[in-house]
């Protein structure tokens, strides 16, 4: 007779653990950018500084006010470009730097509110940008002064470079681009989101927030999902005219207050109360599958299979030929239409 074989145990059912999602302390990141003029006379107040740092240069070591105003409009009419203009502004400058900045530290006078914002973006891990078409070394030696070298530090400063002899008998601008503005705003905007967008280890979608108070902001303000502008000034004027939505600040204390109530509201999307696709992790991961520039990066970091089934639980039905899962990520596998 023979003898009687036991089958094995069937293996216990084995439970999946569900992907990971943002949770009341894991916030959505929050990036700031914030304009600096350097010599637009239609945009001559400032956002962080109320006054423009080239302009003072300008009037006291350089082509003097009465030849800038001219510049200026002939920037304004489009007789030339705000690059050349740039360029013959800046080369009129014939002081070493450290005595053309001694008249910016008598003459700057910074928002009231600014260093109690940056102290608060600090606290609460949210990077500080100054995007600018002025020159990266003037910058970093007002933000130095005015708010010491160790916060100076935390702010990124993406602007122009310079090439300045020590004698001052040269100052030369190193443009970002190659372009008639010199440093397209809005491409550097485009450029950080993409960066914070790939090192956002739990998918999210960054929010960019732009601080600006003139017309030439409104390239740079265009890319961003929150626009500050400065209340009765060229920005906001022509917010109001062209009805883009903006909120107004007087001074950094708005903005950070305004900055606190949408980490609040975007906490409770995050946790799960009314999330919308803009805020679903995965729904963002499933953006940069089918982004064909995305693709070499998700190759390097392939889903694991759970988080593939929690993506498409359509794709993954009880009866699965052995040869699916080489092709689940294939063209004939279409997510659903809200992750």
């Amino acid at each position: 007779m023979p003898t009687a074989i036991t089958p094995p145990r069937a293996p216990a059912p084995k439970t999946l653990p569900m992907p990971q999602v943002n949770t009341p302390e894991q916030k959505r990141k929050i990036i700031c950018f914030s304009g600096h003029k350097a010599n637009m006379s239609q945009d001559f107040d400032g956002t962080i500084f109320m006054q423009d740092t080239g302009h003072i240069l300008f009037d006291a070591h350089g082509c003097g006010s009465k030849r800038r105003e001219m510049l200026d409009e002939q920037i304004k009419t489009g007789e030339r470009s705000f690059r050349d203009v740039s360029e013959e502004m800046w080369g009129s400058l014939k002081v070493p730097f450290d005595d053309g900045f001694e008249v910016m530290e008598k003459t700057l006078e910074i928002d009231r509110d600014f260093q109690s914002f940056h102290n608060w973006c600090l606290a609460n891990n949210v990077p500080f940008n100054v995007i600018s078409a002025g020159l990266k070394p003037i910058l970093r030696k007002v933000l130095d002064t005015f708010l010491g070298e160790e916060a100076s530090a935390h702010i990124d400063i993406v602007a122009n470079d310079a090439e300045i002899k020590d004698d001052g008998s040269e100052w030369k601008p190193i443009w970002r681009h190659d372009t008639e503005l010199g440093h397209d705003k809005a491409l550097s905007i485009t450029e950080a989101r993409s960066e914070a967008e790939l090192a956002c280890e739990d998918g999210t979608v960054p929010l960019i927030v732009f601080i600006g108070d003139g017309v030439s902001d409104l390239a740079a303000a265009r890319e961003a999902d929150v626009l500050f502008a400065r209340r009765g000034l060229r920005l906001e004027e022509y917010c109001i005219e062209h009805e883009i939505k903006y909120y107004p600040f007087d001074s950094f204390a708005d903005i950070q207050r305004q900055l606190e109530q949408i980490r609040a509201e975007d906490t409770a999307k995050t946790a799960g109360k009314g999330l919308p696709a803009l805020f679903n992790p995965r729904a963002n991961l499933w953006r940069r599958v089918s982004s064909q520039q995305a693709v070499p990066r998700f190759a390097a970091m392939t889903p694991s299979r759970e988080e593939k089934m929690f993506l498409w639980p359509e794709a993954f039905s009880e009866l699965k030929t052995p040869g699916f899962e080489r092709s689940e990520l294939g063209a004939s596998v279409v997510p659903p239409a809200q992750a």
